[in-house]
């Protein structure tokens, strides 16, 4: 697979059909719809109460129509502001070949990558888009990266990746938070309550990094940061996309209507955007980001052995769980081990290296294990394309669920 590479195009957009607010059906304490729509009233009042400051510091951003005599062209008839853009909070552009105003202007332009240390692959998925814009682009881009949650808000929802380190080791509450979160109704009421708590400190983290676009690569990167841009208007003036990282049954939080773009990793994936809202000029199919040096050949396999300390003769499997050492990965090398010993012969047939990510505890246990075939036991690493280049065979997980 080639890896997801942002080229100049990305910056052009086809414009969605006008965006359509769906009702929702769900019971309530509350005795009538309009004392749902007042509750929900209120909050999106108290998320602009705490973001009411304008960020002047974005790079590329001026509030307002975009029209330099001072003219808005909110109440005109096509619902398009003079810049192109439009004004239903969509911050798609309605004509093709008209660049967004949040890309225009000076270079260099500075990209946000929005994710969080929930597992490797949102890290490993924004580091894969940094390294393809600075082959790609170079210095006409700045790209940074920041895990919002943990170091842009206050405590206790900075303890984020804490929380999911601990759900991951108990499957039944994993299971129920997934499952219990993903109707509509219930995860956009839990983002809109955590907003009013949370959405002044968002404003200023994005705010420190000046972005012209935003990527979010986490299901939890779209909804407070788009109430955030929704509140200040400033929809119409940053690129604000959102890259799926999993690769086919997702969780509903990934998708959000006002996204100028979602790249999604498979059909399947895209089906279930469309499903969320999103209109098909929303959607495009790409597959997953792979670093650049993942389709880049790597060392010969025997030099990469020597430096991992490996045998350089005998045929070797990797196992992997991902950044978090997940799934039943002793077990899995337990039965590897006594494969790959042949007890006629009384020696080894094979070998086995082991990616424990930062599972610890896994770690030590299996480097306490006297094993007859050679086992190579390693924590979290950043090279994994030496890992890989130096192994016959890979074995690791899957997205959950």
């Amino acid at each position: 697979m080639g890896h997801l590479c942002p080229v100049r195009n990305f910056l052009f957009f086809n414009s969605p059909a006008g965006l359509k607010t769906r009702k929702v059906n769900a019971s309530s304490s509350l005795s009538s719809r309009g004392g749902f729509k007042s509750v929900w009233s209120e909050f999106n009042r108290a998320i602009r109460f705490h973001s009411e400051r304008i960020p002047t510091g974005f790079a590329s951003v001026q509030i307002g129509s975009g029209d330099n005599n001072g003219d808005s062209n909110i109440g005109s008839n096509d619902g398009n502001n003079s810049n192109g853009s439009r004004n239903d909070g969509c911050g798609v552009l309605v004509d093709d070949g008209v660049r967004l105003n949040g890309v225009e202007g000076e270079s260099p332009k500075r990209v946000l990558i929005l994710m969080s240390d929930t597992g490797g692959g949102h890290r490993a998925s924004a580091e894969a888009i940094k390294a393809a814009f600075n082959e790609e682009f170079g210095d006409d881009y700045q790209v940074f990266i920041t895990d919002l949650w943990s170091e842009h808000t206050p405590w206790p929802f900075n303890q984020l990746p804490r929380s999911y380190n601990f759900l991951v080791k108990h499957k039944a509450l994993w299971k129920m938070t997934y499952y219990g979160t993903a109707p509509r109704v219930i995860h956009q009421s839990n983002f809109a309550a955590t907003s009013t708590f949370i959405a002044r400190e968002v404003a200023k983290g994005l705010m420190k990094y000046q972005p012209d676009i935003i990527i979010s690569v986490h299901p939890l990167m779209q909804h407070v940061p788009l109430r955030v841009l929704r509140a200040k208007g400033l929809l119409q003036k940053i690129v604000f996309t959102t890259v799926v990282t999993d690769l086919s049954t997702c969780h509903p939080t990934w998708f959000h209507k006002l996204v100028t773009r979602c790249y999604c990793p498979s059909t399947d994936v895209s089906k279930r955007a469309m499903k969320a809202g999103l209109e098909p000029s929303q959607i495009k199919v790409y597959g997953l980001p792979v670093r650049p040096s993942f389709v880049k050949p790597v060392r010969p396999k025997g030099e990469l052995r020597r430096e991992l300390g490996m045998d350089e003769d005998l045929p070797a499997v990797l196992l992997m769980g991902g950044g978090e050492g997940m799934g039943p990965i002793e077990a899995t090398a337990r039965a590897l081990a006594g494969s790959l010993y042949d007890e006629n012969l009384g020696e080894p047939i094979g070998q086995l290296l082991v990616i424990c990510g930062r599972n610890k505890k896994l770690a030590n246990r299996l480097l306490s294990i006297d094993w007859k075939v050679q086992v190579k036991v390693k924590g979290f690493v950043t090279k994994m394309e030496e890992c890989m280049g130096a192994c016959d065979c890979i074995i690791t997980k899957v997205s959950f669920p």
